[in-house]
C-alpha cells in the first residue's frame, strides 16, 4: 500500500490563507467519489476532489437542505476510519465561532449562497474572504479559521480525513487572550466570544 502524499505544510502555505486559493470546483476532474475512496486517510487535495465530486452530484446531499437562523443544520453524508463528509446549511446568523479541526485536514466546496471564511491574525484584522457558490478550496490540520453564512440559503460540502473525533474551539477575551478549548466533533460549533 502507497502512502497517501504528506499534508504537511510546505512554506508558501504559511504566506497565505487556503481560502486565498479556492478554485473552481467545476474545473476539477474528480478522480474520487464515495464509491472509489481507497480505504486509507485522504490528503487536502484528495479531500477537495472527493468534495468536488460530491458538490457535483446534489442526489447525494439536495434532500438534507433545511436552514435555520437558531443553529447550523449539517448531515452527515458519509464517515468510515479514513472520511467523513457533511453537508452544511447557512443564514446570515450562522456562525461556527474559531476552531480547527484537530489533526484532520479538510476541504470545502460551496453548492449555494456564499459562506465567508475569516483567519485569526496577530497584529492586524483578521482575514475575511468571501467564497461564493462554485469555489472550493482545502487545509490541513494547521488551520484555524471561524466561517460564517454570507446569504440565506447557502450550502457546503465538507470532507476531513482522518475523520473528525475532536475539534479546537477558541476565545479571544477582549485583552487578546486566546484560549482553546477541546470539543467532539458532534458539538454544534458556535462563537465563544464577543470578538468576530
Amino acid at each position: 500500500m502507497t502512502a497517501p502524499p504528506s499534508s504537511l505544510p510546505s512554506p508558501e502555505d504559511h504566506d497565505t490563507a487556503p481560502v486565498q486559493r479556492a478554485e473552481p470546483w467545476l474545473d476539477v476532474s474528480p478522480s474520487l467519489t464515495l464509491d472509489t475512496l481507497p480505504g486509507r486517510d485522504l490528503d487536502k487535495r484528495e479531500l477537495l476532489d472527493l468534495a468536488c465530486s460530491i458538490a457535483a452530484d446534489p442526489s447525494l446531499w439536495r434532500r438534507h437542505v433545511l436552514f435555520s437562523d437558531d443553529q447550523r443544520h449539517y448531515v452527515s453524508l458519509h464517515r468510515d476510519a479514513h472520511v467523513d463528509v457533511w453537508v452544511l446549511c447557512w443564514t446570515p446568523s450562522n456562525d461556527t465561532g474559531w476552531h480547527d479541526h484537530d489533526i484532520s485536514s479538510g476541504a470545502v466546496a460551496v453548492t449555494q449562497g456564499t459562506l465567508v471564511e475569516h483567519n485569526l491574525a496577530v497584529g492586524v484584522p483578521s482575514l475575511a474572504t468571501p467564497v461564493p457558490a462554485g469555489q472550493v478550496y482545502c487545509f490541513g490540520p494547521d488551520h484555524i479559521h471561524r466561517l460564517t453564512g454570507r446569504d440565506a440559503g447557502s450550502v457546503s460540502i465538507h470532507a476531513y480525513s482522518p475523520p473528525l473525533w475532536r475539534m479546537g474551539q477558541y476565545a479571544v477575551s477582549r485583552t487578546g487572550i486566546l484560549r482553546r478549548t477541546s470539543v467532539s466533533y458532534a458539538d454544534e460549533l458556535r462563537p465563544l466570544d464577543d470578538m468576530a
